[in-house]
């Protein structure tokens, strides 16, 4: 059986995300839909071989975006060429430095930075 697995972000803020994460990450947006009202529910995102999807938090569907529930309990991934630029990058365009991009003990240079709509990312590459 083949099985693959696209994570879906709820954010505030549908557009300005797809923005951010297509200027920040260097994602290319594939599809995206709206409703009559303009709230985006489905877009996806590619960035290398992943697929990601998101979409406008709207409570009274149950999707809560991590800012209105007081933070995000996932940690995304992201393995990248260069850790340094893609998280300065990222800081430049809104994002929050959590934890810097260093060399760790266990083999990776990463660090953590939480994107402006509240998700946490941890930005991954070789190490120096």
């Amino acid at each position: 059986m083949n099985s693959e697995f696209h994570p879906k972000l709820l954010v505030s803020d549908a557009d300005a995300a797809i923005d951010f994460y297509t200027r920040a990450l260097g994602a290319a947006l594939s599809f995206r839909t709206a409703d009559d009202r303009d709230v985006v529910n489905h877009a996806e995102l590619t960035l290398g071989s992943a697929v990601f999807a998101l979409a406008q938090s709207v409570p009274e569907w149950g999707w809560h975006d991590p800012r209105s529930v007081g933070g995000s309990p996932v940690l995304i991934t992201a393995h990248v060429a260069d850790p340094d630029s893609t998280a300065d990058r990222m800081v430049r365009l809104g994002a929050e430095l959590v934890v810097p991009i260093e060399n760790r003990p266990y083999g990776k240079r990463q660090g953590r930075v939480k994107d402006p709509f509240g998700h946490l990312w941890v930005i991954s590459g070789e190490l120096r």
